[in-house]
C-alpha cells in the first residue's frame, strides 16, 4: 500500500490518550481515578497471570466496587483489557506537530512510555492469549491497533501535504518499522527501550521517506 495524493482526512481536535471505545455504554460521567485503578488492577493481574487471570469479579474486588458497576462500563473481560491497553497506549498517537519528525517522535514517545510501565511486563502473556483466543486478538486489533495505526497514515498523509515526505514508499510497512522494535524488545528483552533507542528509530524511518 503507497499513499497517494488525497484529501486529508485530519485528526478530531481535542484527541485524548484515552480512547472513547464504541463498546462503551452510556450512564455516569465516567471517574478517571476509578479507570485509572482498574486499568492499573488488569495490568497487574496480566503480569502475574496472564489473560486467564483477569475476570470482571476479581478486578471489582480489587477497585472495590460492584461488578455490575463494571459490565456497565464494560461488557466482557475482553473488552475491559482492551480499554486497559489504549488507556496506556494512547489511541491517537500521532499529534500533529506540525512537521514529520514531530509527529513520529510523538507517536513512539506512546510506546517509549507504555513499555517501560507495567504494559511492557503484561505484554508476553497478552500476546499468548491473543493467539489463542481470535475474539480477543480481533477485539485488541480494532480497539488499540487499528486507531493508532489511522493516526500514522493520517501524519503521513499531512507530511506529503506539505510535501516533506515522498509518495512511494509502502505506508503498512513503514509503520511497521516504526513500532516493530518497540514490540520486539519489550516481548524479547533483548534491548532496552530507551530515548535514545527511540530516537535512532525516528531517524531511520525519515531516511526512507524523505524527499
Amino acid at each position: 500500500m503507497t499513499l497517494r495524493r488525497t484529501s486529508l482526512v485530519m485528526p478530531e481536535p481535542g484527541a485524548q490518550r484515552h480512547s472513547t471505545q464504541s463498546w462503551q455504554r452510556g450512564g455516569r460521567p465516567r471517574d478517571e481515578r476509578i479507570d485509572s485503578e482498574v486499568v492499573s488492577a488488569v495490568l497487574n493481574a496480566l503480569k502475574k497471570g496472564g489473560y486467564r487471570a483477569v475476570t470482571i469479579e476479581g478486578i471489582a474486588r480489587r477497585v472495590n466496587r460492584a461488578r455490575s458497576s463494571l459490565y456497565r462500563r464494560w461488557p466482557s473481560k475482553r473488552h475491559l483489557v482492551a480499554y486497559a491497553v489504549v488507556s496506556e497506549m494512547g489511541d491517537n498517537p500521532a499529534a500533529d506537530t506540525g512537521t514529520i519528525e514531530g509527529d513520529l517522535e510523538a507517536t513512539v514517545t506512546t510506546l517509549l512510555r507504555a513499555f517501560n510501565g507495567p504494559l511492557g511486563h503484561a505484554l508476553a502473556g497478552l500476546v499468548a492469549d491473543m493467539a489463542q483466543d481470535r475474539t480477543l486478538a480481533s477485539i485488541i486489533r480494532k480497539e488499540v491497533l487499528g486507531p493508532r495505526r489511522k493516526s500514522m497514515r493520517e501524519a503521513l498523509e499531512r507530511a506529503q501535504a506539505r510535501d516533506e515526505v515522498r509518495y512511494d514508499f509502502e505506508v503498512e510497512l513503514l509503520l511497521d518499522m516504526l513500532t516493530g522494535p518497540f514490540y520486539f524488545r519489550a516481548l524479547f528483552g533483548h534491548a532496552a527501550i530507551t530515548p535514545q533507542a527511540t530516537r535512532k528509530i525516528v531517524e531511520y524511518v525519515l531516511r526512507v521517506i524523505r524527499t
